[in-house]
């Protein structure tokens, strides 16, 4: 710690010229002594160096321990984080201080007063830490413009740089100095209240969190828990799926394996295709049976209505050939086929075209008669009787093509009787 000088002497001293002989000659034999000479030039010297000193130490910003006391509490308190000076000052005593923050604070504050290490160290860390606000302090050139800095800075709500730099200012006087030291404690009075209401809103906030933070926890405990659940299910209907398609895939090869078995066994039995038409004939003969047994009841019931009303004569002739006896004679030497009818009608079909003098040819439609056959009978006929109810859907088609196609006469049947196809011909004959 350096000692300190008092300023008038060590203006003095630097006024007094550098005298090597005495200041006062020697007096004359019975003259008084002569009165000192040097004392005007050296209160000229004096006055001139206090004239200078206040522009000389103008152009110099103050250090730390060069301003008031009064200033060193709110400087430390503002200007240092508390963790940033408890740093410096461990680092200082070169150990590490047990002291609480306010007693850290108070033995900087008293620290401060003189030049010391923890002065010097706290100086250095102001300047560095508030370089760029020291910078534009800088352009300040009055006391009046570093009041006006520093209260925009207070409006800003940036006072810890702007209290350094307006303090250290070479224009900053004491009355500045005071109105600063004012300001920054009113500031400190607002920020505590401030921080106390944020203290009473972050602690309100605390409890909301701890209160949301309990309820995420709940819904987290429902949410693992349901997402335990349907990995459960996902991994069961996974399993499930993978037996379903080893069943699909197990159906599948006993299906083709079954296919090549039928194809195997097939090839095995001889004639099976013609059992299969065997059986597809023995289907048409049922139904071609179950056709004749309504038939015989249609007839046994309109024998027992005609047992009821008079019988006629027996010597008249039968309807069908008095019918057939009325029809023109256009239909000798021609050629008449019938496509379907009832099997026990054939015999009285040919005795009614017969009688007419044509030719009589007969198909059953691809019941018993090939298919194949119908072809060459339809070439060979002259006028083509179809008996609509009692054929293939294949032969009727068949028919109506070939005689479209060829044009050739053809006389669609509906009832298979005897009196129907006597008026297909007799409509033929009149052509």
């Amino acid at each position: 710690m350096c000692e300190k000088h008092d300023p008038l002497a060590a203006i003095i001293a630097a006024a007094l010229p550098q005298v090597t002989g005495p200041l006062i000659g020697p007096a004359r034999q019975g003259e008084p002594p002569a009165k000192p000479q040097v004392i005007k030039p050296i209160i000229n010297n004096v006055m001139q160096v206090l004239a200078r000193e206040p522009e000389a130490q103008a152009s110099r910003r103050r250090r730390l321990w060069e301003l008031g006391h009064a200033c060193h509490c709110p400087l430390i308190g503002v200007g240092f984080p508390l963790g940033v000076l408890r740093k410096l000052v461990d680092k200082v005593t070169n150990g590490k201080v047990v002291a609480d923050d306010y007693e850290v604070h108070v033995g900087a504050v008293t620290e401060c007063a003189s030049r010391n290490r923890l002065s010097e160290a706290l100086q250095k860390e102001l300047e560095r830490r508030y370089a760029a606000v020291l910078l534009r302090f800088r352009h300040a050139k009055t006391t009046e413009q570093v009041a006006d800095m520093w209260r925009n800075a207070v409006n800003a709500g940036d006072v810890a740089g702007a209290f350094w730099a307006g303090l250290t200012h070479p224009r900053c006087t004491a009355e500045l100095e005071e109105q600063m030291c004012r300001d920054l404690h009113m500031v400190q009075h607002q920020a505590g209240a401030c921080v106390r209401a944020d203290i009473t809103k972050f602690n309100a906030t605390l409890d909301e969190n701890k209160r949301l933070t309990h309820e995420l926890a709940r819904a987290q405990q429902r949410a693992t828990a349901l997402m335990t659940e349907k990995a459960a299910d996902a991994d069961k209907y996974a399993a499930q799926m993978m037996q379903l398609r080893a069943q699909v895939v197990g159906k599948d090869s006993m299906v083709d394996s079954l296919k090549v078995e039928l194809e195997q066994l097939r090839e095995s039995i001889p004639g099976l295709e013609s059992r299969a038409k065997l059986a597809e004939r023995l289907l048409q003969m049922e139904e071609r049976e179950r056709a004749m047994r309504q038939q015989i009841a249609d007839l046994r019931v309109e024998l027992a209505r005609a047992q009821e009303t008079p019988a006629p004569m027996l010597e008249e002739a039968p309807p069908v050939v008095e019918h057939v006896m009325k029809m023109p004679l256009s239909l000798r030497e021609r050629a008449v086929l019938c496509v379907g009818g009832r099997n026990g009608n054939v015999a009285s079909y040919r005795e009614l075209i017969e009688r007419e003098g044509a030719q009589f040819s007969h198909h059953d439609g691809g019941l018993e008669d090939s298919a194949n056959r119908l072809e060459a009978s339809l070439a060979a006929a002259d006028l083509v009787i179809c008996q609509t109810g009692c054929i293939s859907h294949s032969a009727y088609w068949r028919v109506k093509d070939y005689c479209k196609r060829n044009g050739k006469r053809c006389v669609f049947i509906d009832n298979p009787s005897i009196s129907s196809l006597a008026r297909g011909l007799e409509q033929a004959s009149a052509v």
